[in-house]
Parts: C-alpha cells; sequence; structure tokens
C-alpha cells in the first residue's frame, strides 16, 4: 500500500468539512481542513497537500481568490484542486473560461455523490 495522500479540506461549513474528511480517511486518506482561504494558504505553506478540494462560495478569502493564487503560483500550481459548490453550471463556464488561470483539475456540484467524489479523487491522485 502506498503511503496515505495528503487531501486539504476547505469548505466554511463544519458539517461539509466533517462529510468529506470521513469520506475521504474511510478511503485511507490523511486530511487536513480549513474553513477559509486564508486559513487554507497557511496549510497548503506548512503541510503541502496532494490534493485540494475546495468550496467557492466562503466568507474571508473567498475560493475564486484561493484559486487564482494556487494555480498563479510557481510552487503550488501543480496542486490538483477539485472545485465542490452549489453554484450553478454557469459557474463552471466561468472558472473554466478564465485566461488569467486552467480551469479545475476537478468540478463537483453539491450536494456530491461520494462515489462520484471518491472515484475523482482517487483518479485525480494516481
Amino acid at each position: 500500500m502506498a503511503d496515505p495522500k495528503r487531501i486539504l479540506v476547505i469548505d466554511d461549513e463544519p458539517d461539509v468539512r466533517t462529510f468529506f474528511t470521513t469520506m475521504l480517511e474511510d478511503a485511507g486518506h490523511k486530511t487536513a481542513m480549513a474553513e477559509n482561504g486564508q486559513e487554507a494558504l497557511e496549510k497548503v505553506k506548512n503541510q503541502r497537500p496532494d490534493l485540494i478540494t475546495l468550496d467557492i462560495s466562503m466568507p474571508e478569502k473567498s475560493g475564486v481568490r484561493f484559486y487564482r493564487d494556487m494555480k498563479e503560483s510557481e510552487e503550488y500550481k501543480g496542486i490538483p484542486i477539485i472545485i465542490i459548490t452549489g453554484l450553478s453550471e454557469d459557474f463552471e463556464q466561468f472558472i473554466s473560461n478564465r485566461r488569467q488561470v486552467p480551469p479545475p483539475e476537478g468540478y463537483l456540484p453539491k450536494p456530491v455523490d461520494q462515489q462520484e467524489f471518491i472515484e475523482m479523487v482517487e483518479k485525480l491522485l494516481s
């Protein structure tokens, strides 16, 4: 068995963070949590994750801003990010068509299908 991968779960809702980390830990991964983009940035710097799940609609440093910071960073742009949001498909179009930043490696609408979520995580980590 390979070393467990480290996944950072970013969401402003505690229930959602717990839901995702439980699924990921059940699948054999290590997890860390952040409730906003500012906290997430510190976690990324301290313990570089292998993958990030990111809620877009958050207070403080918004998910979009955090995403842009990651993708514009030479050091961190290689970390795959799965954007998870209750926002509509229009948002997927919007983020995928920004010239400044590449589209996310993964995109899932809320409510998240557990199997689809874990399959996407495994695919991006392989």
